[in-house]
């Protein structure tokens, strides 16, 4: 039987139930499935009907100890997102300002991001798609593969000297196959 990636909403409360001990157990089953910011904690903490201030006593404790980190979070989450989506900093600033990471939290992870990877991380992403556009017109692909990279965050200059390169590179027959 397959393990659900969310904890079931079976919230504990029983008319004798310790409204922290609740709290805490929902984040330590919140926290055991993946790392998460503290807002999504606290959203969940309010779904299941945590009181306000036992959710902030357990958030402070938790992030104390090092248990909720959103530095930590937004490194990951950019390292993650970058290595298996292929974003780059804009599309990961509206990730993590969703997932409710402060944005002086978000601006700091996200200018350690090498502007160098994020345009390696282009590339690569052109060369696997160019490789099923074979046949068509150099401007109809050109012009997909533009809209590829904005749609992944890239800004026009970047978009558009990528495909240039790797279309160029393609024609010449120098790329690898």
């Amino acid at each position: 039987m397959a393990r659900s990636a969310e904890p079931p909403d079976d919230d504990g409360w029983t008319e004798d139930a310790d409204p922290e001990s609740v709290a805490r157990q929902i984040l330590l089953d919140q926290l055991s499935v993946k790392a998460r910011s503290r807002h999504e904690l606290e959203d969940r903490l309010a779904r299941r009907n945590v009181p306000e201030d036992v959710a902030t006593r357990l958030l402070d404790r938790f992030e104390e100890v090092g248990l909720v980190d959103d530095e930590a979070f937004a490194r990951a989450w950019v390292e993650g997102r970058q290595r298996s989506r292929g974003l780059a900093r804009t599309a990961l600033a509206v990730e993590l300002r969703r997932k409710g990471v402060p944005d002086e939290t978000a601006k700091t992870v996200l200018a350690e991001v090498d502007p160098g990877d994020e345009q390696e991380a282009a590339r690569l992403l052109v060369r696997k798609r160019l490789r099923s556009m074979r046949g068509l017109d150099e401007q109809v692909a050109a012009r997909r593969l533009v809209g590829m990279l904005a749609r992944k965050g890239y800004s026009p200059g970047v978009a558009y000297a990528v495909v240039r390169a790797e279309v160029g590179e393609l024609e010449q027959g120098t790329m690898g196959e």
